[in-house]
């Protein structure tokens, strides 16, 4: 044989017994248990389908939940307390009664429009930061408002209030929405921060009214702030760090332009719709000032879905979310259900203090049957998530929350026990409130990736406020156009007509405000009807 023949089988031998001795090696070191990355990688799947429900020990996991839904709860606890002592501070102050409002509207202004810029913060800044110095920055708020002498300066102050309830709100929903995977854990954190929200404004009612009649109107903001403290405090400890981002492009994910053009926007709305009732809506510059803000939103709107569809920025919001039919019909049928909620609670005041002439604590006793309930309905929510479709669940909370408005509007004697009426009007109301709260939330939560977590916490947050601030609008106006009716006057010379307790007048106003809300209740149901049907349970695994 040639010796360059030898020599190319020689050479052939070496290739194909090196070739066996690499698959030999390859496949030793597949029988390894840390031999190669795909093994890792493998292992890392594994534990992570092995991973524990629970993220951190139990009592951990409980006292995060508590102090995450503590921000929801303090929040509409703080505007429903002072609403209840708004006659009290207005005349601590000498604040007419045409600009009392601002006391619960400032409040609702920087908190409904500083929303979305919070949830990005927290998104790209981590949510525990922002959480943390939010609850720091109302506590300092709280405890200075009381010691402002001036209408302007406590105005602003609750102003100022308002932009720390924002920065936790939103934060909230996004720590548990990323801190708990689904299942049972997950549900019952959802239900739990879901009711904090519908019983801070339960128990604001409570908290206010006592405190406005046992101590001076200034312990009311004292203690608020001193609970927020302790929720600080407990922040600190209990919420998890956030992972490490090795991105350094995080830092400029956030659009301080599409957040400016929003807020400002959402601040001429707000302002305009909060004024419209105090100086008339047929005065120019409301229109012209709502005119604007459509002009600024619509702006924000358009910038964002240039943001995210032409360039590599990461807009304020993503324009996209709302490609999901249900998600967007969940953030309307949060907004009907915030506006018929937060109006029953405020004309239900008024009826029992305006027209029965009750006083504070008597007022106060009547809606302790909504704090009884809603802690019962929270806890059996939890339960129901995981094995009640969410259609299900959606339509029995906006039937309640429009009967309970229904027993209120329909013309019952006014001799009538309140336990024949009122009771029931207050267990519905709750009923609905912690069933559809939590359930539209955990929606939202599992609609979201991670890093919009918070985001959409925010967007949940501001579309309720807005409905809040339009509801309450929208529903005075109807009472002074029934009232005004009733007197045979225009709504102008309104004030100037007597209307008091056990006025025919001020009842049918008020009835006729519950008429809208139950209005407002139904075409939620109709929403639930119709962009839910079929909807799975929302509180499983996947």
């Amino acid at each position: 044989m040639a010796p360059q023949s030898q020599n190319a089988n020689r050479l052939q031998a070496q290739e194909i017994s090196q070739s066996t001795t690499e698959k030999e090696a390859e496949i030793v070191q597949a029988q390894q248990p840390l031999g190669s990355q795909d093994r890792k990688d493998e292992e890392i799947v594994a534990q992570e389908e092995l991973k524990p429900e629970l993220p951190m020990s139990k009592a951990r996991a409980i006292a995060l939940v508590i102090t995450v839904t503590a921000a929801s709860f303090l929040n509409t606890l703080g505007v429903q307390s002072s609403v209840i002592i708004l006659p009290t501070i207005g005349k601590a102050l000498n604040i007419p009664d045409s600009r009392q409002q601002w006391i619960v509207s400032a409040y609702n202004l920087t908190f409904s429009c500083f929303l979305l810029l919070w949830g990005r913060l927290a998104d790209v800044y981590g949510k525990k930061l922002i959480f943390v110095w939010g609850s720091i920055w109302i506590t300092l708020t709280s405890l200075l408002v009381p010691v402002i002498p001036h209408e302007i300066g406590f105005d602003v102050f609750r102003g100022l209030q308002g932009l720390g309830a924002a920065a936790m709100v939103p934060t909230a929903i996004g720590i548990l929405g990323t801190t708990f995977p689904p299942g049972k854990a997950k549900n019952y954190a959802f239900s739990c921060y879901g009711g904090g929200a519908p019983l801070g404004g339960v128990f604001g009612n409570i908290f206010g009214g006592v405190l406005g009649q046992y101590l001076e109107w200034k312990w009311v903001f004292w203690i608020f702030g001193i609970l927020t403290a302790f929720v600080a405090v407990a922040a600190v400890y209990v919420i998890p760090p956030p992972p490490v981002k090795p991105e350094p492009k995080v830092k400029k994910a956030v659009d301080w332009i599409g957040g400016t053009i929003v807020t400002v926007g959402l601040i001429i709305l707000l302002f305009a719709l909060s004024e419209g009732n105090v100086v008339g809506w047929t005065t120019p510059w409301i229109g012209m000032l709502i005119g604007i803000s459509i002009l600024f939103l619509a702006a924000f709107g358009f910038w964002q879905y240039w943001l995210e569809t032409k360039t590599n920025r990461q807009p304020l919001m993503k324009v996209s979310m709302f490609s999901n039919v249900r998600f967007s019909a969940a953030n309307i049928i949060m907004l009907l259900f915030f506006t018929s909620f937060n109006n029953f609670l405020i004309y239900a005041t008024y009826w029992f203090q305006d027209y029965q002439g009750l006083s504070i604590i008597q007022t106060t006793l009547r809606f302790i049957p909504t704090g009884v309930t809603g802690v019962l309905v929270a806890i059996a929510t939890s339960q129901l998530l995981s094995r009640v479709r969410g259609d299900f669940i959606l339509a029995f909370g906006t039937t309640c929350v429009a009967l309970s408005s229904l027993l209120f509007a329909i013309p019952i004697p006014t001799t009538t026990s309140y336990w024949a009426y009122g009771f029931p009007a207050m267990v519905l109301a709750v009923c609905g409130a912690d069933t559809l709260f939590p359930t539209l939330t955990l929606f939202v939560a599992k609609s979201l990736p991670a890093e919009d977590q918070a985001l959409g916490g925010a967007l949940v947050s501001m579309v309720g406020q807005f409905g809040r601030a339009l509801g309450l609008a929208i529903a005075t106006a109807i009472q002074m156009a029934v009232q005004a009716r009733e007197k045979g006057v225009s709504v102008e010379e309104l004030g100037e007509a007597d209307v008091g307790v056990g006025d025919e007048a001020l009842k049918d106003g008020i009835r006729g405000t519950a008429w809208f809300n139950c209005a407002i209740g139904v075409v939620a149901l109709g929403c639930v009807g119709v962009f839910f049907r079929g909807a799975g349970k929302v509180g499983g695994k996947h």
